[in-house]
Parts: C-alpha cells; structure tokens; sequence
C-alpha cells in the first residue's frame, strides 16, 4: 500500500507527461486568442479565472479524472467567460461596478486614512508590510499608499524631482480626492 503511495508506474507517467503537454498547448493557444489579460490581475474576475485555470491544470495533470477533454473543455470554458465578461464590462459600465472593487486611497504622506484602511479589511500592521516591501525607509518618501482592485498595495514614492501626484493618476480611486483637498505643505 505505501509503495502505491510513493511510486507510479511508466505508463502513468507517460499519461501524465500527454496531459500536461496537451493542456500547455491549449492554454497556450487560448491565450493567443484571448490575450495577456487572461493571466493578469486587473480585476476580482481575473484573478479568480487565472487560479481556477491553475485548478483546471493541476486536476487534469495528475488525475485520471477529469479527462483530458473534459480539462480542454473547462479551459475554453472559462477563457470564452473571461472574454465575455471583459467585453461586458467595457460595455456596461454599470457592470464593471458590480463586478470590480474599486482602489481605495489608504495613506497620504504620513497619515493613515484609517476609515478606508478599515473597509480595505487591512491593519496598520498590513499597511506597514507593504510599505517594507516597497523599500519605503521613511515616510517622507511616501506620497499616497493605494490598496488596488486586486487586492495589490500600491505605493507611491517621491522621488527627486517627483514630489507630487498626478491628479490623474488618482481619478476613480475612493477617497482620492483627499490627495488633492489636502494642506499643501
């Protein structure tokens, strides 16, 4: 029984080997008709399709069930989905609403806008990770922090000659008229 555990025979690694080079193809080919946004992470929606295509992938690769085909078939399902859904979305605006989380301005310079922070679902400690992992070494280096669509944390540095943000840059971001309301130094 342990020996069925641990070790597999030649021929399933030869199926094995035949899955996985016929899902690669077909995720290959799915993504030349579909484009590079079917991997990225611009919205909820694209992320949850990019791991339920990992899932579709790993089941495929080292199972028996589901087939081959049936796999081939969930790949083109949820690419054809993706597909829809982005053509939905930059049709009906309203959708796009319903569909994305919207970026949320979470710190300006050193203030934290706790309100935002909290509807974010994320702590200080969260906030202070990100910044870390920006290479953020002093506040003053900070200009805004936006927790995006995806889930991302943004920062955005002052740099030399950058001390300011583009109000552009924050249209459409909850709160992000507080950037530009707030006291100039």
């Amino acid at each position: 029984m342990l020996n069925e555990w641990v070790s597999t025979g030649w021929a399933q690694v030869g199926l094995i080997a035949l899955s996985a080079t016929g899902m690669y193809v077909t995720v290959i080919l799915l993504t030349r008709i579909a484009g590079v946004r079917s991997f990225s992470k611009m919205s909820g929606f694209d992320f949850a399709v990019t791991v339920a295509i990992g899932s579709v992938l790993a089941s495929v690769i080292t199972s028996k069930d589901p087939p081959l085909a049936s796999g081939v078939a969930a790949l083109i399902c949820l690419f054809a989905l993706q597909i829809g859904m982005a053509i939905l979305r930059s049709r009906f605006p309203g959708l796009q609403m319903l569909a994305d989380n919207k970026p949320r301005l979470i710190m300006i310079g050193r203030e934290v806008q706790h309100d935002q922070l909290k509807k974010a679902k994320m702590t200080e400690n969260d906030l202070w990770g990100k910044l870390r992992e920006a290479n953020a070494f002093d506040f003053s280096q900070v200009l805004a922090v936006v927790a995006e669509t995806t889930g991302d944390v943004c920062v955005l540095h002052a740099t030399g000659q950058q001390q300011e943000i583009d109000p552009k840059l924050l249209e459409g971001v909850i709160a992000g008229d507080r950037y530009t309301k707030r006291a100039r130094p």
